[in-house]
């Protein structure tokens, strides 16, 4: 059979026309192909195997591609995670118990009980030297607080113990302690009133007192009055207003008290000239009339018209007397009217 094969060629089938030199022809053609192959072949292709791989070579290729699959499981996971499944490990391969690798939790803290104990109700410039980040956290939170109305607990109203703390954004946007009741368990917005109440507190071992305001309905404002009763904030714009409206009529008032003031000082000067004229002129008529007595005979109607007489007619007095003349001249130019 091998002898066929030998003879014939290809598997034994052959035609009357194959001779030697056909042999020959496809040997070269062979080479050709693979030539061509060789030079079509690119670089990062790999050659066929003729032979079934190895395996060692099955194992490594294996074992590489589980490489890749846990190294993408270990990256997907975060840090506890990955910790928690190499301690897993450990302890499957080596024995052990998980209790042993446990971490103690009793000092753990969170922002919020960070927040507990350094946060206060109110901040001082002292306060604020030597800040830590502790501190500066409770800082943070503190500013955002609104410090214009208080929330209260009257729990503990019996007792005469009150608790408060400020507004955060969604009490103030809702209204809460300012158009509902302050106490922290009441929701009421019929009959508000506000209170001043004097807020004595420990903080940090110190004793502190701040004075804060609230809204409570009637029923929580009995409760912060059970033992004392503390001040109530009234309204005071319309007293305001009144008071703005009634000092321009009290300042107009007072001028005018000052214009009367002055006018009748005027005027008490006035009567005073007057008065001080008049007892002169009468003292003088009371000596004219002595001095003239003995002359009241010959001339009578001197008495009665010395404030008359211009001082124009003096001197066509000279058929009068020589005391007459001086006398009459004097108090012509000194008595008021006489002009």
């Amino acid at each position: 059979m091998e002898n066929l094969v030998k003879i014939h060629g290809a598997g034994g089938y052959d035609s009357d026309f194959s001779d030697d030199d056909g042999e020959g022809d496809s040997s070269e053609n062979a080479r050709e192909r693979k030539r061509e192959a060789e030079i079509l072949q690119k670089p990062f292709e790999k050659g066929q195997h003729s032979k079934v791989a190895h395996r060692s070579l099955h194992s490594c290729e294996v074992d590489r591609e589980e490489a890749r699959n846990r190294r993408a499981h270990l990256i997907s996971m975060n840090a506890f995670e990955r910790h928690k499944k190499f301690v897993g490990d450990y302890i499957l391969y080596y024995g052990g118990q998980m209790a042993d690798f446990r971490r103690s939790v009793a000092k753990d803290k969170t922002d919020l009980d960070v927040l507990r104990e350094n946060h206060r109700f109110l901040w001082r410039d002292e306060d604020e030297d030597d800040m830590t980040w502790e501190k500066e956290i409770a800082k943070k939170y503190y500013d955002k607080l609104f410090k214009e109305y208080c929330i209260a607990d009257l729990s503990r109203y019996k007792e005469n113990k009150f608790g408060f703390r400020w507004r955060t954004e969604n009490e103030v946007v809702s209204g809460k302690g300012q158009f509902q009741c302050g106490n922290k368990h009441c929701g009421k917005e019929e009959g508000l009133k506000s209170w001043e109440v004097n807020f004595a507190y420990v903080e940090h071992g110190e004793k502190r007192n701040a004075l804060v305001k609230l809204r409570l309905c009637p029923e929580c404002s009995f409760k912060l009055n059970y033992h004392h009763k503390r001040k109530e904030v009234k309204v005071k714009r319309k007293r305001k207003i009144s008071e703005e409206n009634e000092e321009p009529t009290k300042k107009k008032k007072k001028r005018r008290r000052k214009s009367s003031s002055h006018s009748k000082k005027h005027r008490h000067k006035k009567q005073k000239d007057r008065s001080t004229s008049s007892s002169s002129s009468e003292s003088e008529a009371q000596n004219s009339d002595k001095g003239g007595a003995h002359n009241s005979k010959s001339h009578p109607h001197i008495t009665f018209t010395l404030k008359k007489i211009n001082p124009i007619f003096i001197p066509f007095l000279g058929h009068l007397d020589r005391f007459t003349s001086n006398f009459l001249t004097e108090n012509m130019l000194t008595a008021p009217g006489g002009t």
